[in-house]
């Protein structure tokens, strides 16, 4: 690159000219310089400081602090944070309103701290179900591999065969073409799948292989989860199969799984896992063969009862040498089992070498009530994720409504800190769930289109048939997103984080006819019932109707309502 200089071209010239011609030296006299009164010194511009840029620019340093804060899930700090970012804009010498860039930064901001506000009651508002993860057996199956048995390469059998006389096993491990098949498979079209269970697997395994230990089950079936789920405690099958060890609705309940509106226990780690022991114990009494135990967790102990009769064998190499008894992913189930637990015995043998990772450890605290887990992440320091991969189990972003003494897990070191924080809470810091008192001659049916809700959720939620009948007084929970979600939800000195822009505004606007209520407005948003706005600001239905002067209960998205907030309920 050619480089330019900062002098002028022709002071460049007129130096390469000197320099061939040196001029001739001549003294030079100094002039003495003319006195002067005092000495003239050049004014220092004066840096202009634009004041509205200066509570902009702090407005926006305040609310991305938010968005970190609600970022890994501390609702709190990130109220606080939106809330200061508002009061710097409000709190300017004029207001908000006045200034043209400071209204238009306003409305921007509001707008934006109320679409988080939205994100967080679409993922966080106790009622959203949290997503699963495809579980692996359902993914092996789609590989179109499960053509007749080709031979292994001798190389892999060798490799084997010297393996299985160096590694102790518990479980026979056949040396067969349809095992080394499968070992084969591992180390090449599916050796991203088996590495990643390997890896994800050192968290959970010193807890199965303690569990199984215990319970007198053979080691080897630990890895039994590889195939299953590949350890992902949210797999869900296309069967509907879930959790590490792929339970059944029905067969979890029949070993004491807990599953509802709010908990599946079958996503619970080491709850599964006890019961998967006692699952294989009692396979393995009706069989008195490992084989047919394993053949009959994944098909049913009924099938491989009657293929059995059918086939009149009682060995499963035999039984499956024939295509006729059992199905294919059955037939294909234990040689694929047998052959990562080959692998994951003496993965480096086999060319794998998971990282080490640490064992899960955790902490766990009685809840009484249902408790956000937003709430729990903020008072232990860690994140969402952090608590919800610590409670796979549950369903929703809360512990369960009616569970007596549940646990919820929290990160190792931090349970008296939970326990202290949740004995020194109010109701209101807990959860943002909302309830509705039944009244005189109300049935859930008519409740339910009260409340715009289905009658099934309505049900499944407070724990009772969708035929049952209610009583007046009786309280339900109403299974939707809350209409404030729980970033407004803590006491506070301040009026609440704002839902939308009606509760901003009217701090800035808002006049009072008297000294005990003030009037704010509401925009409908889509989804919103008047029975929910009436419910969020603790006002009745019929003071709603008479403020805004409605015949009816219709609502249009846009719509405003004149609201008339009693201080005493504001100041809560």
């Amino acid at each position: 690159m050619r480089r330019t200089f900062g002098l002028p071209v022709a002071v460049l010239l007129l130096t390469a000219a000197c320099s061939r011609h040196p001029a001739p030296q001549v003294a030079v006299v100094p002039t003495p310089a003319a006195p002067t009164a005092a000495a003239v010194v050049a004014p220092t511009p004066a840096v202009l400081v634009d004041p509205t840029a200066t509570l902009i620019a702090e407005a926006d340093r305040l609310f991305t602090l938010g968005e970190t804060e609600l970022s890994l899930g501390h609702l709190e700090q990130a109220r606080v944070a939106f809330d200061k970012a508002v009061d710097v804009l409000l709190d300017a010498p004029q207001g908000a309103r006045v200034d043209p860039r400071l209204r238009t930064h306003f409305d921007r901001l509001v707008d934006r701290i109320a679409a988080h506000e939205t994100l967080a009651l679409q993922k966080g508002d106790g009622f959203t179900e949290k997503p699963s993860e495809p579980a692996a057996i359902d993914q092996l199956l789609e590989v179109a591999t499960f053509a007749p048995t080709a031979p292994a390469a001798r190389a892999v059998e060798q490799t084997v065969q010297f393996d299985l006389a160096q590694t102790s096993h518990d479980i026979p491990i056949p040396l067969n073409d349809r095992v080394l098949h499968y070992v084969e498979l591992f180390q090449g079209r599916l050796r991203e799948f088996l590495a990643g269970g390997l890896q994800r697997g050192g968290k959970y395994l010193p807890m199965v292989q303690s569990v199984f230990r215990a319970e007198g089950v053979p080691l080897d079936l630990a890895y039994v989860p590889l195939i299953e789920s590949a350890f992902k405690p949210t797999a869900l099958s296309r069967a509907s199969a879930r959790g590490m060890w792929q339970f059944m609705r029905g067969t979890a309940g029949d070993f004491g799984l807990k599953q509802d509106w709010y908990i599946d226990e079958r996503a619970d780690p080491e709850k599964a896992t006890r019961a998967a022991a006692r699952y294989f114990k009692q396979l393995y009494g009706m069989f008195s063969d490992w084989h047919l135990a394993m053949a009959s967790y994944n098909g049913g102990p009924g099938r491989v009862q009657r293929a059995m009769k059918a086939a009149r064998v009682e060995d499963f190499w035999e039984l499956t040498a024939n295509d006729r008894y059992l199905p294919r992913e059955t037939r294909e189930y234990v040689p694929m089992i047998l052959a990562a637990v080959i692998i994951a015995k003496n993965p480096t043998q086999y060319g794998f070498e998971p990282t080490p990772i640490e064992t899960l450890a955790y902490d766990k605290v009685q809840v009484g009530n249902a408790v956000d887990l937003r709430r729990v992440a903020e008072w232990t320091g860690a994140s969402i994720d952090e608590i919800q991969a610590l409670n796979p189990e549950l369903r929703r972003w809360t512990t369960p409504l009616r569970f007596a003494n549940y646990e919820v897990k929290v990160p190792a070191g931090t349970g008296p800190i939970l326990s202290t924080k949740l004995a020194a809470a109010g109701p209101s810091e807990l959860s943002a769930l909302k309830f509705h008192t039944v009244r005189r001659r109300e049935s859930l049916a008519s409740i339910a289109r009260t409340l715009g809700v289905a009658r099934s959720d309505l049900a499944e939620a407070n724990g009772i048939s969708q035929r049952a009948s209610v009583r007046a007084g009786q309280k339900l929970l109403i299974p939707r997103a809350p209409s404030a979600p729980l970033l407004a939800s803590a006491p506070r000195t301040a009026p609440p984080t704002r839902q939308a822009e009606s509760v901003v505004a009217s701090r800035a606007t808002a006049t009072s006819d008297d000294d005990d209520a003030r009037v704010t407005t509401h925009r409908v948003k889509r989804g919103e019932t008047l029975y929910g706005i009436a419910n969020a600001y603790d006002v009745s239905v019929a003071e709603l109707r008479t403020w805004n002067r409605m015949k009816d209960t219709r609502l249009d998205v846009g719509d405003r309502l004149t609201i008339r907030v009693a201080r005493s309920r504001s100041a809560q």
